[in-house]
């Protein structure tokens, strides 16, 4: 890739999406910023001669293939993508409805899966290009009253995982980036849907776990600006890491689940071993 580079960034409206359209801009690369409301998204960002709002609504496959082919109408290539637009349903797995458990995986998983398709045959007619996928730690580690949330990270994980090495000998690498909490709009009550309390069970943890939350909203400990600025500086290495631990909470919570799953292997070894066929 050139030191100047088309990125192409989903959900670039607010939030972390528009620090890394900004970042990226101030880093002197050309960006496509794209949102269900592209007016929205300029007035966010503000004009720059290196960028071109459009609209993408990730859920439509016809809109990811619009808004690629206006990208490369305006600037000829696509270098890096950054699959950042998405939602949260929260709460118990019992409480949230069929529905809204497929539209969270519809946004999250689903989503970036059809921007990808759009994307991926230009980046392998340039033999180049680099894949950024917004997940989280609840794509690491499953966490309670995010069994919707969890499922679609843990979804993106695996499918970005297995994608790598289908389209590394294209020159397309992958990047997967795994914030913990911060100070975005994720819990804010446009961007988070709670399931309906129905279950006299849960209740009391429900109103606890919907307290808490709302306490930390605005006052998450990571600064989305300084993560958007480390993404463009891991973007330019000639070797991007493949996961990328974003926040101390986030290297906290890698080496818990490391640790938590070589104590599993351990654990029973003995019996897990055991179980080939004689002749094998």
């Amino acid at each position: 890739m050139t030191d100047k580079k088309v990125w192409l960034i989903t959900g670039a409206g607010r939030g972390l999406g528009l620090d890394i359209a900004k970042a990226a801009l101030a880093a002197g690369h050309r960006v496509v910023a794209t949102g269900r409301d592209p007016s929205k998204v300029g007035t966010a960002i503000g004009p720059h001669s290196d960028l071109l709002t459009v609209k993408l609504d990730v859920t439509r496959l016809e809109d990811a293939h619009a808004a690629v082919a206006a990208a490369v109408a305006k600037f000829g290539r696509i270098d890096v993508l950054v699959n950042n637009a998405g939602n949260f349903y929260a709460g118990f797995f019992e409480e949230l409805s069929p529905d809204q458990f497929r539209n969270q995986i519809e946004t999250l998983m689903f989503g970036p899966m059809n921007v990808c398709r759009a994307v991926l045959p230009g980046m392998r007619k340039q033999h180049d290009g680099l894949l950024i996928t917004i997940s989280s730690t609840a794509g690491i580690s499953g966490l309670l009253f995010c069994t919707a949330y969890a499922a679609a990270k843990f979804g993106v994980e695996g499918w970005m995982e297995s994608l790598a090495p289908e389209i590394a000998p294209f020159g397309i690498r992958t990047m997967l980036v795994e914030p913990g909490f911060f100070r975005t709009e994720l819990l804010s009550n446009s961007s988070t849907t709670y399931a309906n309390p129905t279950i006299d069970d849960y209740a009391k943890q429900t109103r606890e776990i919907i307290a808490a939350w709302s306490s930390m909203d605005g006052k998450q400990g990571g600064d989305p600006a300084k993560l958007a600025d480390a993404l463009v500086h891991l973007a330019g290495l000639k070797e991007p890491p493949t996961r990328f631990a974003a926040g101390a909470d986030a290297v906290r919570t890698f080496e818990a689940k490391a640790n938590a799953l070589l104590a599993q292997a351990n654990a029973y070894r003995e019996l897990s071993s055991s179980l080939s066929h004689e002749d094998a």
